[in-house]
């Protein structure tokens, strides 16, 4: 029986730990034929943006872009849900020809009038980048006449990666930084930043840092709020996760403001625990803030330390395979499963760069496989040469699992359970052990199943 072959363009993309020396190309964009699991630019900067409940979203463009919207990645909201409605202009063919801007402007004044938005971002997609309407002067007048911020995200799909969509977002939330008033923040003040609140996660982590003392500006962006945004640069500390969509900002804001940022995952319990003491350890003039950090870790894990040795029982020896979208996460998702004494044989991300897998490739065990930017023939391939009993991914991965026979867990922003913090480390440990040992996988085709009949089709 054959090996599934890969495309030899893709070779220096895939690393298998070992003796050889690490030379891994990353942080490019993805190769024609190769069908990336990446997204467009457009889909990065929605990602950032959406979960903002109380702004307008406006796709210019064709109608099918205005189908990646809030029920693809449900981000939840304490109050306004404007973020869950899809508008777009739905460009035609003629508009594509004589232009959208006078479309553009009469949407965003409709819009402003009937939902009354705190502010409103248009997302440029990619045929505005080639008709070339002149998106910022609509928004510029739409903005003095309406007396809210209109914001154009320059989002035009082709033109990189999902990555350049998380810059293209940040560049937009930067102009509404710093317009709002801090005379009422106080000095123990932070921001959550790449938290996009999936399943409540953002409601779980502002409360471990209000009982640490800590006062939560804003959220960038799960239930976020124009108001918050407006004034979060009255923060003493910028607290960044999923630091590859929300990284950017991070930066701006120190520049601009001198507001000093740190690095954080809330995923498993040795990196959950390592952010709440980085936060406290920032604040070291106040000696309450730390005490009281450590009485919330001690008392977090005890309470489900018991029943995270059961599952570890039950799931030692198992194989898993990790891809997701930054690699940042991938660190965390490492640590996280080796707790519950699994093993991760294959591990990769969308967006990582090659400091990112440096430090993954120093994580991982001998003989694991390291991919950038993989495709399903990639994943399914090593999926099934290194006997991986579950796949840890999002909504594109799960297919390839269950095809092959896989168990699977839902680690991206379509997942309805939360999997940030302690609680979420008991979800997870949940998720992963109904679905390893569900009894469901004795009636489906097994991966040599999968290797048959891709060789007798290669035949053909």
């Amino acid at each position: 029986m054959t090996n599934i072959p890969i495309l030899k363009e893709r070779e220096k993309y895939i690393y298998c730990k070992g003796k050889e020396e690490f030379d891994f190309t990353c942080d490019t964009k993805s190769l024609a034929g190769s069908v990336s699991q990446r997204a467009c630019v457009f889909c990065g900067s929605r990602v950032v943006l959406y979960p903002i409940a109380d702004a307008l979203h406006l796709i210019h463009g064709p109608i099918g872009c205005a189908s990646y919207t809030w029920d693809i990645r449900g981000a939840l909201s304490s109050g306004p849900e404007l973020h869950r409605m899809s508008f777009s202009t739905d460009l035609r063919e003629r508009d594509i020809i004589f232009g959208g801007e006078k479309k553009l402007y009469a949407s965003l004044v409709q819009l402003i009038d009937t939902y009354r938005p705190n502010a409103a971002f248009v997302y440029c997609t990619c045929i505005i980048g080639i008709i070339g309407d002149d998106v910022d002067s609509v928004c510029k007048r739409v903005t003095e006449e309406k007396g809210i911020p209109v914001l154009p995200v320059h989002s035009e799909g082709f033109k990189g990666t999902k990555k350049d969509g998380y810059k293209a977002a940040c560049e937009s939330l930067s102009m509404l930084v710093g317009t709002g008033s801090v005379e009422d923040i106080g000095r123990y003040a932070i921001n959550i930043m790449g938290e996009f609140n999936i399943a409540g996660e953002a409601w779980t982590i502002k409360e471990y840092y209000e009982n640490m003392g800590l006062e939560v500006v804003a959220v960038f962006t799960g239930d976020g709020r124009v108001k918050n945004i407006k004034r979060s640069h009255g923060a003493s500390l910028n607290v960044v996760q999923c630091s590859g969509s929300i990284l950017r900002l991070a930066q701006i804001m120190e520049e601009k403001y001198g507001i000093p940022y740190i690095r954080v995952s809330y995923f498993g319990i040795e990196d959950m625990s390592k952010a709440l003491y980085d936060v406290a350890a920032h604040f070291k003039d106040n000696l309450g803030i730390m005490k009281k950090t450590k009485e919330i870790v001690r008392n977090e894990i005890d309470a489900i330390y018991p029943d995270l040795l059961r599952y570890k029982k039950a799931l030692s020896g198992r194989k898993a395979a990790i891809y997701v979208g930054g690699a940042f996460k991938a660190f965390s998702m490492i640590k996280a499963l080796r707790s519950l004494g699994i093993d991760v044989v294959l591990a990769g991300s969308q967006t990582g760069n090659k400091d990112d897998y440096e430090v993954l490739r120093d994580m991982c065990d001998e003989g694991t496989v390291i991919l950038d930017d993989a495709n399903p023939l990639e994943l399914s391939k090593y999926c099934i040469e290194k006997g991986a009993d579950l796949f840890v991914g999002g909504v594109k991965e799960r297919p390839i699992a269950y095809k092959l026979g896989i168990a699977f867990c839902d680690h991206n922003h379509e997942r309805k359970i939360s999997l940030a913090g302690y609680s979420g480390m008991i979800n997870l440990a949940k998720e992963i052990y109904s679905s390893v040992l569900s009894p469901v996988w004795k009636f489906v085709p097994s991966k040599n199943d999968f290797l048959k009949k891709h060789d007798t089709e290669m035949m053909k």
